[in-house]
């Protein structure tokens, strides 16, 4: 399992502005955005969660303003992995494009509670509800987007992708039987 934590529930179209208000857009540190996650919907966010607790949504999760500093903040306060019945578009993109795991899994996102355990792996989307004694199938993630996940967003995947392209040939493959003789 990629991720092992407790789950913070919320109902459907939780946006963006309260993600990460927009009064707080002024700084684009991860900690500082951290600090104010989910804080107009859930004032005890920031200062409960823990490294690896999961965020559980219903339908529409990360709706409104297209924003990359909302899965910013919440990657950065230590989520494993969002789970939701469904995303809105461009927070979709914009949690692969930072490295924020997230899982389309509408059965699990309806019958998780606030404060069950939950684990998660993001390669084969299975999710177990270890309260529940449950387990649920998402869509895993094609191999490219887990490395872009793996790598922890787009950029890093990148320059990983550039400097593999620069290494000559010899560095990256086999030897040939040709390049023998």
């Amino acid at each position: 399992m990629n991720g092992t934590g407790s789950v913070f529930k919320y109902g459907r179209d939780v946006d963006t502005d309260v993600i990460i208000p927009a009064r707080h857009l002024n700084s684009s540190d991860p900690a500082t955005l951290a600090s104010h996650c989910m804080e107009d919907i859930d004032a005890r966010f920031a200062s409960m969660v823990q490294p690896g607790d999961f965020i559980v949504a219903l339908e529409n999760f990360g709706c409104g303003s297209s924003r990359e500093h909302a899965p910013i903040a919440i990657k950065a306060s230590g989520v494993a992995c969002v789970i939701a019945s469904s995303f809105a578009r461009i927070f979709y993109r914009n949690a692969i494009n930072i490295g924020l795991p997230i899982m389309e899994c509408p059965e699990a996102a309806r019958e998780a509670n606030a404060g069950d355990r939950l684990e998660a792996d993001y390669v084969t989307g299975l999710i177990v509800n270890a309260t529940q004694g449950k387990r649920y199938q998402a869509q895993p993630f094609p191999p490219f987007m887990q490395g872009i996940i793996a790598a922890g967003g787009l950029m890093e995947y990148t320059r990983r992708a550039m400097q593999a392209a620069r290494k000559p040939a010899s560095e990256t493959a086999a030897p040939t039987e040709a390049a023998a003789i």
